[in-house]
């Protein structure tokens, strides 16, 4: 073990006398010693509740013959840090989570690790960590929130933003956003639809990294507590057999991963995640090829914001593995990949029979015979951009027109609250980018804004910011090379026309070539006064279509 290097013989005695300075009894010492991350705090929603899940993993490590020790990793709520200087402290804390989580690891010699995440960054950071550690980990999540309701309809965080820009066009009345205020978010947990956070939970599931349930089982369940205490055990057993990271997410399990993505419709983030987890494990992992995925992979599941089920709908439907099942039918599984329960995906899926074909779509009857996310190229986005395909109505799928240019995400909001965007449109919001913003915001309240005004059949957005995964709609992010690196989306002009092709997976600045090379001669890309964490982020951040993972 890891930890017998610090732990036995003469010349370790400070060490041990250290150990016994925390409490623990030579019995404990003797044992594997097992980290558990807990990501709790009291800010998050989807983390106030962890504090019950860390408990539940430490008896199920200690039941199984391991000492459990308990260090923190941190979280940002990022609804709360939404349309504010705090969005760009959200995708940067995946690489903090991931370095002080190998820094405390490799400080105190630990044997195993089980990650307890829930939210956006978080997930992605500790896979990440994961993978580069390589000692036996398990993960499993705080759960999701369940869906709130209002006029006996399921509503979920995206409901909310929307309501904002219903208000703001004299749509619904001051009483009925506070309403929605009050009852859209009614558990602890992360959002109740198949945004960014639950996103990545199930796919953890399908990269063979966490229990079945890691992504669907409600925060509020007792099944969560079960599941944690399994999660305990699990780990046990993963150090017993020397089962590591990087024996369970190769090549193979991230292809399942994206596989299970395109069916689920998950958020777009998961395109700068899956990269960026990938790089850890040494494996390229390029934009370039989940468009070959999805070509071949149904959409199979419409979850909200793209439809109106939620997670907890999934996870009775029979969750990520009923999925998988489904998939394997025609083979756009591969189910030797191993996994933390120590058997393979066909072993864990064989009997995860689809309980609901109106939640989980079958193979043979699917929503859409293409995968909910597209990746789009073209002069505007030379090393791609993406877009949630499944959350876009059909009539946007193709659009062409007028592009609205702003510098920043405020001054596209304060426009579109004004009602200066209209029909045809095509708001293009630059400076956002892993560089420009830094930290590549989120452009919820701008999407939702479109959206609850009623303009969502009539409006595009592109940006080479980035969406939540509550955003639904036309709506194209990651755009690369973003305005700071000197991409073309920096000197498109007020007017210009714009084309989406999201079936031909193309967009273009439709501006004569000469035109735009005289424009590009001359551009300059505006610099902004950074300090901080911010200002080596910045300067070491990749772009987003390479997961914007630090150079």
């Amino acid at each position: 073990m890891k930890s017998d290097s610090l732990k036995n013989g003469m010349q370790n005695a400070p060490h041990r006398a250290l150990y016994h300075a925390l409490g623990l009894t030579q019995e404990e010492i003797e044992r594997p010693l097992v980290g558990i991350v807990s990501s709790y705090n009291e800010i998050v929603p989807g983390h106030m509740n962890i504090d019950k899940i860390v408990d539940a993993v430490k008896l199920g490590v200690a039941m199984a013959g391991g000492t459990p020790i308990v260090f923190p990793a941190i979280a940002v709520c990022d609804g709360i840090a939404m349309g504010h200087e705090g969005m760009k402290y959200s995708l940067v804390t995946r690489e903090l989570i991931a370095d002080s989580t190998e820094a405390m690891t490799m400080a105190h010699g630990f044997d195993a690790l089980v990650m307890v995440p829930n939210c956006d960054k978080n997930v992605p950071g500790l896979l990440m960590a994961a993978a580069r550690l390589n000692i036996p980990t398990v993960f499993v999540s705080g759960g999701p929130m369940l869906a709130g309701h209002i006029d006996g309809e399921k509503i979920s965080f995206s409901s909310i933003s929307e309501a904002v820009g219903a208000f703001n066009a004299g749509k619904i009345t001051r009483e009925k956003l506070q309403e929605y205020e009050c009852k859209t978010c009614p558990t602890c947990g992360s959002c109740s639809g198949m945004y960014t956070a639950n996103s990545m939970n199930c796919l953890t599931e399908a990269l063979g990294m966490g229990l079945r349930g890691n992504g669907t089982i409600p925060a509020v369940y007792s099944a969560r507590i079960e599941l944690a205490k399994h999660a305990g055990m699990a780990v046990m057993e993963m150090v017993r057999k020397n089962i590591r990271p990087r024996d369970i997410m190769t090549r193979e399990a991230l292809l399942n991963a994206l596989t299970v993505d395109m069916a689920l419709g998950c958020s777009t983030n998961s395109m700068l995640h899956l990269p960026a987890i990938a790089h850890e494990c040494g494996i390229e992992l390029n934009l370039d090829i989940a468009n070959s995925i999805s070509e071949k992979t149904p959409n199979l599941c419409h979850l909200a914001p793209a439809g109106r089920t939620y997670i907890q709908e999934l996870d009775e439907a029979g969750g990520v593995y009923a999925v998988m099942n489904e998939l394997s039918k025609k083979g756009l599984i591969n189910t030797d990949c191993m996994t933390v329960t120590g058997r393979t995906v066909g072993e864990n899926i064989k009997d995860c029979v689809n309980l609901d074909r109106s939640v989980i779509r079958p193979i043979d009857n699917p929503y859409s015979p293409n995968g909910g996310i597209a990746v789009l190229k073209g002069n505007l986005a030379p090393d791609g951009c993406v877009v949630k395909r499944s959350a876009v109505a059909p009539e946007m799928l193709v659009h062409k027109g007028p592009a609205r240019v702003f510098e920043c995400e405020e001054d596209a909001q304060a426009a579109i609250n004004a009602g200066k965007i209209v029909p045809g449109d095509v708001v293009v919001i630059r400076y956002e980018g892993p560089k420009g913003g830094p930290g590549m915001r989120e452009m919820l309240n701008p999407t939702s804004a479109i959206m609850g005004m009623g303009l969502g059949n009539s409006v595009a957005l592109i940006t080479d910011g980035r969406f939540s995964g509550a955003t639904r709609g036309a709506c194209v992010g990651h755009i690369t090379p973003e305005a700071a690196s000197g991409g073309l989306i920096g000197v498109v002009q007020e007017g210009d026309i714009i084309s989406i092709n999201i079936p031909e997976n193309k967009i273009e600045l439709l501006v004569d070539e000469q035109e735009l090379n005289e424009r590009m001669k001359n551009f300059v890309p505006k610099k902004k006064e950074l300090s901080g964490y911010l200002k080596r982020y910045a300067a070491l951040v990749s772009g987003g279509a390479s997961g914007a993972i630090l150079n």
